[in-house]
């Protein structure tokens, strides 16, 4: 877990007391407000906000618009007793995730797990990988050589960084394509292969030889740093 760290705003004293122990036991450090009056403050040393609609004073809505203003790649994911899908879309102009309560500990911890992975720590700096510098929380990829941006299409962008993120890892097409695409991988399917081709085309020296996504033949793909 190494010990990401966690601003939650809760002013319900019961829960919030046992979704600290939870997530603490768990590994984070969770730094707990019962009002979203030092939520700037308090953010700036945070990896993750997890934010109650309902809250004394300014409320959750409010507070979590402001934070996305002042930090935009800090995720925030919301929790709320209100089940109107209004409420939820609402929250999710500016909100990652958007939790119902009651909810199970197991499911919360997931949801945080999974924006946690999606930003990253290292979410800000840039990666070079041979001739490409890559913008990991600008979500862009630029030739060194030229300084000029690589304009990719959203698949072929969401593929790269996924093999980023799980670098100097062999994945195999099923993992790409259920990650990238959120749907079952049928065996034979050639949509990856297309993206992979048409990805290569723009990024690599030499297509025809590529050496910054690898093919791991039979198995899926990788990309070593």
């Amino acid at each position: 877990m190494l010990n990401k760290r966690i601003l939650y705003i809760e002013d319900d004293a019961d829960i919030g007391a046992w979704v600290k122990e939870d997530l603490s036991r768990r590994g984070y450090a969770v730094n707990w407000l019962t009002s979203g009056d030092r939520a700037a403050q308090y953010a700036e040393a945070a990896d993750l906000v997890i934010l109650d609609v309902m809250l004394p004073g300014l409320d959750g809505f409010t507070v979590g618009q402001r934070l996305k203003k002042t930090a935009p790649h800090l995720p925030i994911l919301m929790l709320s007793a209100r089940t109107a899908v209004d409420d939820k879309l609402q929250g999710l102009q500016f909100a990652d995730d958007y939790l119902t309560k009651p909810f199970h500990p197991d499911e919360l911890a997931a949801r945080v797990e999974v924006l946690l992975r999606r930003y990253g720590s290292a979410a800000s700096q840039a990666l070079q990988l041979g001739h490409i510098t890559v913008d990991i929380g600008g979500n862009l990829i630029i030739d060194s050589r030229s300084g000029e941006e690589i304009a990719l299409t959203g698949k072929q962008l969401q593929i790269f960084m996924y093999l980023l993120k799980h670098a100097n890892r062999i994945l195999t097409k099923e993992q790409i394509y259920e990650a990238v695409w959120g749907e079952p991988y049928i065996e034979g399917d050639k949509t990856l292969n297309v993206h992979i081709r048409h990805l290569r085309e723009k990024i690599e020296l030499d297509p025809s030889a590529p050496v910054l996504i690898e093919t791991i033949r039979g198995i899926g793909y990788r990309v070593k740093l």
